[in-house]
């Protein structure tokens, strides 16, 4: 609900805003959220933020090839002075898993006078496993790639509601400038008509005698100073609809100046807006500001990274275990005796001796998660004062306006009692100049504190890192 004052406020903005068009009825009201929801659609930033994410989506496919089956086929033949040393048709199909253990299964076709003895002659075909019982059990780099990929999906996310938030905060600020600028070049256009008339009365005054010659310097001092300032408002406007422009984008990203007949909305630039509670954008900000959510998901992937390095403290041990059986049927007859009589298996082991290289690896590892730890707690303070400023801020000028305000409403009283005083000759133009002066100042002090107050909330809900489309 709208207090008096509120209300009066926006009258006397309504008032002081009306600029001279040749046909009013086609000026359009460009609201924030027509605004802001023409960014959402067509600018680059928001549309390179969107990215981010495809391309984590791109590196998690990526990632996920790691697990792809494998299909291997060697083969080679030898022939030479008349004589068939070897041929070898060995294809195989590979298989990871996602538990780190690798399926594994082929044909052989083999043949030739001199083939290796360890080498079966003929058709066979074998189905084996690959498991690794130490380093690589838990974790190994495709099963780390595949997670950090998953990790840094998520951390995209944040990541583009980061840029939005940027985006969007800087967006509303250059829509109130803009705003303000209108406003302020609406006031300095009223006034400028007030002066000009005012000069006129002066001057059939003068023609008839009732006034002096010096009071029609003083009226056309008043309309030169009220001109100069109009140029400078015209300037301060035209600057802002140009930095409005460069969020104004088409569907074929073809960028475009802001329409002469846009205007801003005056009526929600008057208002004043009820504030959050101070804890509930700080809660909110703990849950979901993309920078500490980012810099989780950071931690998140360090956490694979320091398991992945801790494997590399353990040796290398890895079993190969195969079925093996004439002709193309692996499990062919398969029973006991076959179990006894049909296989190939070995194992493999290495270490490092004094694993420097894996202990420094992890080390510097676990360093850097405590170096993160540090640098989030750290973000996490600053952000929690800078929302703490914005707000305080927020309602300090909350209360500045009210106060000026009431000191409009006092100056304007008393440039209505001069003037009444100037028609019955007991005042002096030089009064009622510096009277309107007076309001002048107060009316363009409530515009910079309106713009400030209007960018102090939208920086508070910035810092905090909640501003959404």
């Amino acid at each position: 609900m709208f207090s008096k004052k509120n209300i009066f406020t926006v009258l006397i903005f309504l008032l002081c805003s009306q600029r001279t068009f040749s046909q009013a009825e086609k000026q359009v009201i460009y609201t924030p959220e027509a605004f802001i929801q023409q960014i959402a659609q067509y600018h680059p930033i928001a549309k390179q933020a969107d990215i981010l994410v495809d391309k984590a989506r791109a590196e998690l496919l990526s990632a996920k090839g790691g697990f792809d089956p494998n299909v291997n086929v060697d083969a080679s033949r030898k022939t030479f002075d008349g004589k068939n040393y070897y041929f070898y048709t060995n294809p195989e199909l590979r298989i990871p898993t996602p538990i780190g253990i690798d399926i594994r299964t082929g044909l052989e076709n083999n043949g030739g006078d001199f083939l290796n003895t360890d080498i079966t002659r003929g058709r066979s075909s074998y189905l084996g496993l690959e498991i690794p019982l130490a380093k690589g059990l838990l974790m190994d780099r495709r099963r780390a790639v595949l997670q950090q990929a998953k990790i840094f999906q998520s951390q995209s996310e944040q990541e583009r509601l980061a840029v939005l938030n940027d985006l969007l905060f800087d967006a509303y600020t250059d829509y109130w400038k803009w705003a303000g600028a209108y406003q302020l070049y609406g006031i300095y256009t009223k006034f400028l008509v007030i002066a000009t008339d005012r000069l006129r009365l002066v001057r059939i005054a003068y023609t008839n005698g009732d006034r002096a010659m010096i009071d029609t310097v003083e009226a056309f001092t008043q309309v030169q100073n009220y001109q100069l300032q109009q140029s400078e408002a015209l300037l301060k406007l035209n600057n802002s609809k140009f930095d409005l422009s460069n969020y104004l984008w088409l569907t074929d990203e073809n960028p475009y100046q802001l329409p002469t007949q846009f205007v801003p909305d005056t009526v929600q630039f008057a208002r004043t807006v009820i504030a959050r509670p101070l804890d509930e954008i700080i809660e909110q900000s703990a849950m979901e500001n993309p920078i500490i959510k980012s810099y989780e998901f950071q931690l998140n992937s360090l956490e694979v990274e320091r398991k992945l390095k801790f494997q590399n403290l353990l040796p290398t041990v890895n079993l190969k275990a195969n079925l093996l059986n004439r002709d193309y049927y692996a499990l062919n007859g398969f029973n006991t005796a076959f179990l006894q009589n049909n296989y190939r298996w070995g194992f493999e082991f290495k270490i490092p001796v004094f694993l420097r290289e894996s202990r420094g690896d992890y080390l510097k590892t676990k360093l850097i998660i405590k170096e993160t730890d540090l640098e989030l707690a750290n973000r996490r303070w600053q952000i929690e004062n800078k929302i703490l400023s914005y707000y305080n801020e927020n309602n300090l000028l909350k209360q500045q306006l009210q106060t000026t305000q009431g000191i409009y409403y006092n100056y304007y009283s008393l440039l209505r009692n001069e003037e009444l005083k100037f028609n019955q000759g007991e005042s002096s133009l030089f009064l009622i100049n510096t009277r309107e002066t007076k309001v002048l100042e107060v009316l363009q002090k409530q515009i910079d504190l309106r713009i400030m107050y209007f960018k102090s909330k939208f920086a508070t809900e910035w810092a905090a890192g909640i501003l959404r489309f």
